[in-house]
């Protein structure tokens, strides 16, 4: 059955091994709404099945929070009218063009275009991929939109963010919860994994305005208010402390500075990313 983490709000957890996301249901008294479609057609089915147990108004749309594939690939098995960011349906059109098979995604990984961790998880998930067959959102917003569900309301707004300019949270104001997706997450599509530190501030700035008690993210467990901005506050401070700094061992030595102490593996982690952003505009702006 799904997990339950509010009242009428229920989620089936992330699966690390094949990068199976959470995907969310809200429920209201005159239909329901799904978070994300997916990243197979399997995964959207054993979804699905567990939605048809439950004794819930009928689920009549899928909202997408970003085009990354794991999101996206059961769309069109979840049978039902999708709504998503105007630029995650550009996205999505292109996708469509695309050929899935081992052949094309090794070639689009030696060009560049996909992501080794991507294709490996994509094989992994989907051995064979002659079914699979992507679909396009019947229907965008740009900016925010509201969905009255019947005695429940969803806030659906565009945040943006580096790990997918398109990303979108869902609010649902009555229980005080919020999924969201991936946004909070690195850029990795364009080179070394980063943040960039300025569109960090931007991103947190638009979640903080909410009053929200739990948070969902697409590949870790719910985390309650005080759990995810403690992690949101460090890495907050680790981005102003290494600054437009551009060397790593300048970036850690700033660190140790101001803090005393060795970064563990994760603020190291951290602090390679805000070097990563930093080389990546210092190239941008030389070009």
């Amino acid at each position: 059955m799904l997990k339950k983490i509010s009242n009428r709000v229920y989620y089936m957890p992330h699966v690390s091994e094949t990068d199976r996301p959470t995907l969310g249901l809200v429920c209201g008294d005159d239909y329901s709404l799904i978070i994300d479609s997916g990243n197979s057609p399997a995964h959207a089915k054993d979804f699905l099945e567990l939605v048809q147990s439950m004794d819930i108004a009928p689920a009549k749309f899928v909202v997408i929070t970003h085009w990354h594939w794991d999101h996206i690939f059961g769309m069109k098995t979840m049978g039902l009218p999708t709504l998503s960011h105007e630029d995650t349906k550009k996205k999505l059109k292109y996708l469509k063009t695309l050929k899935w098979d081992d052949a094309s995604l090794d070639e689009r990984v030696e060009t560049g275009e996909e992501i080794e961790f991507c294709r490996d998880m994509i094989k992994r998930e989907m051995p064979t991929r002659d079914h699979l067959e992507l679909k396009v959102p019947e229907f965008t917003f740009n900016g925010r939109i509201e969905m009255d569900l019947g005695g429940i309301t969803c806030v659906v707004e565009h945040v943006g963010g580096v790990h997918a300019q398109d990303s979108c949270i869902v609010y649902i104001p009555d229980t005080k919860v919020m999924f969201l997706g991936d946004c909070i997450y690195q850029d990795f599509y364009s080179g070394d994994w980063s943040y960039d530190r300025d569109e960090l501030a931007i991103l947190l700035k638009k979640l903080k305005k909410y009053d929200a008690d739990y948070y969902l993210t697409g590949h870790q467990n719910p985390k309650t208010y005080g759990e995810l901005w403690r992690e949101l506050d460090e890495l907050s401070r680790i981005g102003e402390i290494v600054g437009d700094e551009t060397s790593l061992d300048a970036a850690v030595a700033a660190f140790q500075a101001e803090q005393h102490k060795v970064p563990d593996e994760e603020q190291l982690e951290y602090i390679q990313n805000f070097v990563s952003g930093n080389l990546k505009k210092s190239g941008y702006n030389r070009a």
